[in-house]
């Protein structure tokens, strides 16, 4: 039966599950204790997690549940090829049109956050659009890093409804990379920054990822918002 990604991902779980485990257990009764049941349990967090990526909120848990003991003991299918290749097509396009209005939400509310966050006095807008807010300064005479230098930066980075999607400081270590490395958006604004700067930068869309997100935590299209401190420039040309 051929199907589109969204079945062939749930199929996928189904079969890591078939080969994670020797039999259905009944889920009132899992206590968890076992390694099989917590990797048991872990896999259908994993399941959750893609079907909430894909919009399918309302999924039905029973008859999810039945299909995957089905397929655990190796029973005849409930329904036949044709009538799933329909279910999942129908399911893919209303999946489809949610991301699509999800997308739409995105759009408007950066749209907004960028038009208000820009009126802000303590705000200086780029020519490019980029946004920054001057938290803490450097020395006058502290170095700024060129396109071809190492810098080592801390920052934490959320989307405008505040989740941070990463964070350096949460991690207490700090980050070294190319400054030629990293969105355009830290590319201009590394650039601006002096060694022991602190800024915050909120970065438009097309200045970041724009239409392809790199992780679920990031919707397409995100405006992002970045606490950065320069910490040292660690190769200069």
């Amino acid at each position: 039966m051929k199907r589109n990604l969204l079945a062939a991902s749930i199929a996928m779980s189904m079969i890591t599950l078939v080969g994670c485990a020797d039999d259905a257990t009944d889920v009132a009764t899992s206590d968890l204790s076992s390694p099989i049941q917590q990797a048991s349990y872990g896999i259908g967090l994993n399941m959750g997690d893609s079907l909430l990526q894909e919009g399918l909120d309302d999924i039905d848990v029973g008859a999810l549940a039945l299909g995957l003991q089905d397929a655990l003991e190796r029973n005849e299918p409930r329904l036949d090829d044709d009538a799933l290749v329909e279910a999942f097509n129908q399911l893919q396009a209303r999946a489809e049109e949610r991301m699509s209005e999800l997308a739409g939400e995105v759009s408007q509310a950066n749209t907004n956050y960028l038009a208000e966050n820009a009126e802000r006095d303590a705000v200086t807008v780029t020519e490019s659009g980029l946004q920054y807010e001057v938290i803490e300064s450097a020395d006058e005479d502290a170095a700024s890093p060129s396109a071809s230098d190492v810098v080592t930066v801390h920052y934490e980075g959320r989307l405008v409804d505040g989740t941070v999607f990463d964070s350096s400081l949460q991690r207490g270590e700090p980050a070294q990379f190319p400054v030629s490395g990293v969105i355009q958006g830290w590319v201009e604004a590394l650039q601006l920054m002096q060694v022991g700067d602190k800024w915050t930068v909120t970065i438009p869309s097309d200045l970041a990822y724009g239409a392809r997100s790199p992780s679920p935590t990031i919707p397409p299209n995100s405006v992002l918002v970045f606490d950065m401190e320069l910490l040292s420039i660690d190769s200069m040309e």
